[in-house]
C-alpha cells in the first residue's frame, strides 16, 4: 500500500483529531466531513483495482482492502476513512450461506425459516473466522493519517437480508416472523447481537479509531415494533460495547420517527438521513448526542454550484448541534463525479466553521 499524503490535519498538531474531537463536542479549527461508501463505488482507481468477482474475495485480501479504504483519504483529504468491509462478513464467515450478487446485494441460497436455522449460525469467531479484517484494519491504523472508522450491521437489518434471502422493500417475511414467531425472532437477533459485539470488538482491537453500526433499514418499523423487537438487542450492543472506549456512530434510512427510541439505545452519535432536519433532530436528541449527515446524496449528482448551495443549507442547519460531522445522507452513487466531492470537501473545510457559527449557536 502506497503511503498516504499528510493531507488530513485535524485540530492543533494531532493529526486526524478534527473528526473525533467534533464527536466529542470538543473545539475543533474546521468541520470534519466524510462519507458512506467512499471508499470504492465512484473512484475510478477503485474500479481498475478492484477488477471483476466478488466483494467478498476482495475482503479476503488484507493489502487490496486496505489500499480501496485509503483511496478516498487521497483524494478527497477527508477526516475520517471508513473501512472497506460489508455488514454481511460476519454471517458470510460463520457460513450462513451469503453472497454479495453483482446489481442484486446480499443473498441468502436459503434464507432463515425456522429455528433449526439458528444452527447455521451457532460458530462464530471475529478473531478466528475474519482475522484478514483485523489485518486490513491493521495496515490502515499504521498509516492513515485520520481515524478509520469500523463498521458492522445491527441485528435487524442482518436478520433482514438472512429472512428476506435478498433486499426487499416491503420485509413481508421479516414483519412476518417477527410477530407469528417473536421468541425465534428474539433468538435470532440475540445470536447477531453476540456476533456484532464480536466483530466490532475485533477492530477495535485492531486499531479502529471509532465504529459505525448500521441499520440501514430499519425504518420500515413503527415506533411500537421497534421498541419491541430491536432496542432490546440494540441497547446490549451499546452496553457491552462501551468498554471499547470508542465513539459509536448509529446510523439508518427513515428513521425520523424513532429518533427518542435511537437516543434510548444508549448510542451519543445519530447519523441522520436526508429526510431529517438537524434542528428537530438535536431538539429530539437531547443534549450530549453529536450528530452525524445530511446531504441528500443525490445533490451530488447536480452541478456543483446546486451540491456547494445544498452544502451550504445542512451547514447552516447544523448550528443547532454543538456536536456535529458533515456526511451525506446515505451512500455515494457509483455515478458521482469524483471532482464534485473533492470539491464538497474543500468547502466544507474552508468554509464550514463559519457557516456554523454565522449569527451565533
Amino acid at each position: 500500500m502506497d503511503q498516504p499524503k499528510d493531507d488530513a490535519q485535524g485540530d492543533g498538531s494531532r493529526v486526524g483529531a478534527a473528526f473525533l474531537d467534533a464527536l466529542a463536542g470538543n473545539p475543533v479549527q474546521r468541520v470534519p466531513v466524510w462519507f458512506m461508501r467512499q471508499a470504492g463505488r465512484s473512484l475510478p482507481e477503485y474500479r481498475a483495482l478492484r477488477g471483476v468477482g466478488s466483494i467478498l474475495d476482495a475482503l479476503r485480501q488484507p493489502d487490496l482492502a486496505a489500499e480501496i479504504t485509503m483511496q478516498p483519504v487521497r483524494r478527497y483529504g477527508v477526516d475520517a476513512a471508513i473501512l472497506y468491509s460489508d455488514i454481511i462478513v460476519p454471517v458470510h464467515a460463520a457460513g450462513f450461506g451469503m453472497d454479495i450478487v453483482p446489481g442484486r446485494g446480499p443473498v441468502a441460497e436459503h434464507p432463515f425459516r425456522e429455528s433449526a436455522d439458528l444452527a447455521r449460525l451457532s460458530r462464530f469467531s471475529a478473531d478466528e473466522d475474519c482475522d484478514y479484517v483485523a489485518s486490513t484494519v491493521k495496515l490502515v491504523a499504521a498509516e492513515s493519517p485520520v481515524p478509520l472508522i469500523g463498521l458492522a450491521g445491527a441485528p435487524f437489518t442482518v436478520a433482514s437480508y438472512l429472512i428476506e434471502g435478498e433486499p426487499s422493500r416491503s420485509f413481508v417475511r421479516t414483519k412476518q416472523l417477527m410477530h407469528q414467531e417473536p421468541g425465534l425472532f428474539h433468538a435470532l437477533c440475540a445470536r447477531l447481537v453476540d456476533m456484532t459485539v464480536d466483530f466490532l470488538s475485533m477492530q477495535a482491537g485492531a486499531g479502529a479509531q471509532a465504529l459505525q453500526i448500521f441499520d440501514s433499514w430499519v425504518g420500515a418499523l413503527s415506533e411500537r415494533e421497534y421498541r419491541r423487537f430491536v432496542l432490546p438487542h440494540m441497547k446490549e450492543i451499546f452496553s457491552r460495547t462501551t468498554e471499547l472506549d470508542l465513539p459509536v456512530i448509529l446510523f439508518g434510512t427513515n428513521t425520523n420517527h424513532l429518533l427518542e427510541a435511537l437516543r434510548e439505545t444508549g448510542s451519543r452519535a445519530i447519523g441522520l438521513d436526508h429526510r431529517t432536519e438537524i434542528p428537530e433532530a438535536v431538539d429530539r436528541l437531547g443534549v450530549g448526542t453529536a450528530v452525524q449527515g445530511n446531504l441528500d446524496p443525490t445533490i451530488c449528482l447536480c452541478s456543483y454550484d446546486v451540491v456547494e448551495e445544498e452544502a451550504r443549507a445542512v451547514l447552516e442547519e447544523s448550528r443547532a448541534a454543538s456536536a456535529y460531522v458533515f456526511n451525506l445522507g446515505h451512500g455515494v452513487f457509483p455515478e458521482t463525479d469524483p471532482g464534485k466531492l473533492a470539491g464538497l470537501v474543500e468547502f466544507v473545510h474552508e468554509q464550514g466553521l463559519a457557516i456554523r457559527q454565522a449569527e451565533g449557536r
